[in-house]
């Protein structure tokens, strides 16, 4: 691989890094291509070629994971859980949430006390694809 491709490959994981650490923050495409220092347009292109879904996708779904851990291991409301992990709606959350993990949030979260299984496994069964 020549060295203008790992740059581009470090500058892409280093928004990405950014996207993992503080996905609860608005985040939007410029200041994510930002801090990978290319045009956002060249940032959503790449990041899409590279990870295989959009940049605003990912950050879903990582809002979506983080999400999944709360419903499980706390007794925090869908709304508190909806705006922590930064969904600025209750709607917006619960529709992402059916899309990528097949069912809504409160059903999610009851399938989740009532199996009794260990986080590690519940985390392995359940990782959203989307």
């Amino acid at each position: 691989m020549n060295e203008a491709v790992e740059e581009r490959n470090r500058r892409i994981l280093r928004a990405r890094d950014a996207m993992d650490r503080a996905y609860a923050r608005p985040l939007d495409v410029p200041a994510l291509a930002r801090i990978a220092h290319v045009s956002p347009a060249h940032f959503a292109r790449t990041f899409r070629a590279t990870f295989g879904e959009t940049p605003h996708r990912y950050l879903q779904r990582r809002r979506v994971e983080r999400a999944m851990f709360l419903l499980r291991e706390t007794d925090r409301s869908v709304t508190d859980v909806c705006y922590e992990v930064g969904f600025g709606s209750l709607g917006t959350f619960s529709r992402t949430f059916r899309e990528i993990v097949g069912r809504s949030p409160r059903t999610y979260r009851k399938e989740a006390v009532a199996a009794g299984v260990p986080t590690c496994f519940t985390m392995a069964w359940t990782r959203p694809n989307g």
